[in-house]
Formats: C-alpha cells, sequence, structure tokens
C-alpha cells in the first residue's frame, strides 16, 4: 500500500488567488489597528527629510551635528540684529513715532533739558530734548501748525520745504530723533552736537515764499 504524504505534493498558487489572499490576511484587524494614523505618517515622513538634511549638512560642516545646530543659531542671530538695525522688529504704529507726548514744553524748555542731560552724559534725553526744542521753535514762530500726532519725518518734510537750506539737515535730524526714540539706539555727543548746530541754524533761516498752485 503506498501512502502518499500532503507535505510533499507541491501546491501551484496562482498569481490571482495569491494576491486575494494576501488582501484578505491583511485585512484582518489586527494589522489596521497596527498601521500609524495619518498624522503619524506626516510626521514620521517630515522626520526622516529633517534627518536627510541634517545628515547631509553635518557631513560638510566642522563638528557635525552640533556644528550644523551652531551655524542655525548664528543666523537666526544674524537675521534679528538685521531686522533691529533696519527697524523691521522696533517699528511702532505711526502714533507711537510722534515727536511730542501728552505734554509740551517751550522751545526753550527743552533746550535746557537738553542741555542739562547732556552735562549729566545722559545723551538719548539730551538727543531727544533737542530734536523737540528743534520742532518746537518752527512752531512757535508759525511755520508748523501745533497738531498733535506728527512724526519726526512729517516735520522735518513740512519744514523742508520753507527752509530748503536745511532741508537736508532735518532729514539727518529727524533719523538721529528715531533711532534714539523709536530704534533703540543709544545717543551720542555728536548726535546732540548735531541737533544744537540744526537747532541753531533754523533759528537764523528765514523761510522762502511757497509757489501758489
Amino acid at each position: 500500500m503506498v501512502t502518499f504524504r500532503l507535505t510533499d505534493v507541491p501546491v501551484d498558487i496562482d498569481r490571482d488567488a495569491a494576491r486575494r489572499a494576501a488582501a484578505e490576511e491583511l485585512a484582518d484587524p489586527k494589522y489596521r489597528d497596527a498601521r500609524p494614523n495619518i498624522l503619524q505618517q506626516i510626521g514620521q515622513w517630515l522626520g526622516e527629510r529633517l534627518e536627510e538634511l541634517l545628515n547631509s549638512l553635518s557631513s560638510d560642516v566642522p563638528g557635525g551635528i552640533f556644528g550644523v545646530l551652531l551655524v542655525v543659531a548664528l543666523l537666526i542671530v544674524l537675521v534679528v540684529v538685521i531686522l533691529l538695525r533696519t527697524g523691521k522688529i522696533t517699528r511702532t504704529s505711526r502714533v507711537d513715532r510722534t515727536v511730542f507726548g501728552e505734554k509740551r514744553k517751550s522751545a526753550d524748555e527743552y533746550r535746557r533739558s537738553a542741555a542739562e542731560a547732556a552735562a549729566a552724559s545722559r545723551f538719548d534725553d539730551a538727543v531727544r530734548d533737542r530734536f523737540r526744542a528743534v520742532v518746537r521753535a518752527l512752531e512757535e514762530r508759525a511755520l508748523l501748525d501745533p497738531r498733535s500726532g506728527r512724526t519726526a519725518d512729517e516735520a522735518a518734510a513740512e519744514v523742508g520745504q520753507l527752509l530748503p537750506n536745511v532741508a537736508d539737515q532735518l532729514r539727518q535730524g529727524a533719523r538721529l530723533f528715531d533711532d534714539v526714540h523709536y530704534g533703540g539706539r543709544e545717543g551720542t555727543e555728536a548726535a546732540y552736537r548735531t541737533l544744537t548746530e540744526l537747532d541753531e541754524r533754523c533759528r537764523r533761516e528765514r523761510p522762502v515764499a511757497m509757489a501758489g498752485p
């Protein structure tokens, strides 16, 4: 009597049958539950791309991954410094960049305050008050109307039309004021002296006649 063992008989399964069998197997809930959700898949993909980028950079940068992180940190610091210098970060709204606060003094009072601050080496205050003295003196001469909300640039532009000989110096003075008062830069003795000379020159200048429409 001849006995056949089933394990010795080759089983030939075509591709369609194998595909169906695999699909049925993968349809089992235990496989579906084990798969990561879409967010996990996206996070995994992003993590792999970031790792590839850092690995490619670290191979070219001395210090490996720590060198890359140092370079990135330095770039961030550089961007912040550039933005601060150009006024992108410290730029405030137009209302906040006005020359005067709620209370105004006379031009002479601003001059005395500026001189006292300069004598004490408080050049931030000296620069601020000396430019305010310039603008306030122009208001007192009726070359500017004493309206609120005027910025340093606006004052320089308006007066520059009436006093063209000092138009450039007025624009420079407005920049010095904005740099110190709104840009966070330190006032200097040189800046204070520049504004003092501007104040004296504006007092000597006579307005030109404005052309009619």
